[in-house]
């Protein structure tokens, strides 16, 4: 572990206690990932929190996410303003009758534009796995690659059961 992700933790843990202890945790955080196309990304700015829907995909260990957005939005100015981020993915649209069955993961961590190289070919065919047809617009110059350095996850159940796990703890 580098100490660029010890110091994100211990940011972290101030604002939000110490992790749960569930082993069956990242499975179940790894399968809500990975059945729904979407997110909800949390940004700041001006003291004012700002919310947008992306399309993502998260990294094999589940430390990492990536998106694109076009550059000309609040989104992309507010992200190159401020890094920190959360990105909420929940299931409530598969029980829409049963509120106490939806599942929710909140990951937090920092955001970073991906220049073009093999970073970006890494991480734009990541993404471009789980969302064949972004293609055309992932590529365009018009656009930007961000990658989330994912420090920690919120796991929510019933509605007030939250567990904490860190990628890579």
């Amino acid at each position: 572990m580098g100490e660029q992700q010890r110091r994100l933790w211990a940011l972290d843990e101030e604002a939000h206690g110490a992790p749960g202890s569930d082993p069956a945790l990242p499975e179940r955080i790894r399968q809500l990932l990975a059945e729904q196309p979407y997110a909800v990304l949390s940004t700041q700015g001006g003291g004012q929190p700002y919310a947008s829907l992306v399309a993502f995909a998260v990294s094999p260990a589940l430390d990492a996410a990536v998106f694109a957005t076009p550059r000309n939005t609040r989104k992309f100015r507010l992200l190159s303003e401020c890094d920190r981020v959360a990105l909420l993915v929940d299931n409530r649209c598969v029980h829409p009758q049963a509120m106490m069955e939806v599942e929710a993961v909140t990951a937090t961590g920092r955001a970073m534009q991906v220049v073009a190289g093999p970073e970006f070919e890494r991480w734009s065919a990541l993404l471009l796995a789980k969302h064949p047809h972004l293609a055309p617009f992932v590529r365009s110059p018009s656009v930007a690659l961000f990658k989330i350095d994912i420090v920690r996850y919120f796991h929510v159940v019933r509605f007030q059961e939250v567990t904490q796990w860190r990628p890579g703890a």
